[in-house]
């Protein structure tokens, strides 16, 4: 289904818990305990309906979506679904290494790790919690089972973590995986000050011998490559290069609110509609078709945490 400015709307990404494992300084939330969430049956319709309105592509996000002990079930149930090409997972890691294998089982065909440092000290100041010796050997663990694509996501503060780069730079070269450096947003005092913000351009004056590849996949991500490199460098970077006009997604938040832009405080609430198929197909339709036109992270706007959100 296409919205008002002829973007086809063909991705959702769907948070199935607001709780994490971890207190990262830019998301803009401390932990959350556990409250009610989308059961993996509400799930199902959900994706369903939007796979009648042309979604092929889902991500599951939170919060942690590992903390879920049904998140295969989930998997599973999507995957099956009528109109569904493609099922991924954001995920912090540190649960990975024990669920990887069942993830890819269950039809997960790729999984992004949040990764901003590889200094275990960094990790801890940064995350709250010694675990990233963990999260690595999640990594590790999901290029052995054999996703179709295993990233790196990585939000470069300055002053904190921007000397990072290189070494995480260093395992596109050793790993076939990504490695996706994404900007700051405004979803914390953090995020709020731009002075913080570690932009591509400025990367990419660091590592000029990174070129971009001739044809680059459709997303938000700009790709780019060296010899020698078995995976990508990746830039998302919405604050320094707006790429609203080609957003082709939808998300659903962990207590079935439908949020069409990331940037945007607008939430409109579909679970009370859940049971009646033909109301929640006509609401699906409305949301889409007005779709905001961009985000506004330009203007200073503040927004609510990050893993309420679904990232």
């Amino acid at each position: 289904m296409k919205d008002k400015l002829g973007r086809e709307i063909n991705y959702l990404r769907i948070s199935v818990t607001k709780r994490c494992n971890l207190n990262c300084s830019y998301c803009g939330s401390k932990r959350i305990t556990k409250e009610k969430e989308l059961t993996p049956e509400e799930i199902k319709i959900l994706v369903s309906a939007f796979a009648e309105k042309g979604i092929k592509k889902v991500r599951l996000t939170g919060g942690e979506p590992l903390l879920r002990e049904d998140i295969t079930e989930i998997a599973r149930e999507i995957k099956s679904i009528k109109g569904i090409k493609a099922l991924y997972i954001t995920t912090n890691g540190i649960l990975l290494k024990e669920k990887a294998l069942a993830l890819k089982e269950a039809g997960v065909d790729g999984v992004n790790i949040s990764i901003d440092t590889l200094d275990p000290e960094k990790y801890h100041e940064l995350t709250g919690v010694n675990k990233l010796s963990a999260v690595m050997e999640g990594f590790y663990e999901a290029l052995k089972v054999g996703f179709s694509s295993v990233k790196i996501n990585s939000v470069l503060v300055r002053g904190k973590n921007d000397t990072e780069a290189e070494r995480l730079i260093a395992l596109a070269k050793k790993n076939k995986a990504d490695v996706r450096f994404i900007e700051l947003m405004p979803f914390s005092e953090q995020g709020e000050n731009r002075e913080l913000v570690i932009t591509e351009k400025e990367l990419l004056e660091r590592f000029s011998y990174l070129v971009p590849l001739k044809e680059n996949e459709q997303g938000a991500a700009k790709y780019y490559t060296a010899d020698g490199f078995s995976g990508r460098v990746g830039f998302i970077s919405p604050r320094s290069r707006k790429f609203c006009k080609d957003c082709n997604r939808i998300r659903v938040l962990s207590d079935g609110k439908l949020k069409p832009c990331l940037g945007n405080d607008k939430t409109y609430d579909i679970r009370p509609f859940i049971s009646d198929k033909n109301k929640l197909s006509q609401i699906i339709d409305e949301v889409i078709l007005n779709k905001p036109v961009s985000h506004h992270f330009e203007d200073g706007d503040f927004f609510r945490g990050l893993n309420l959100i679904g990232g």
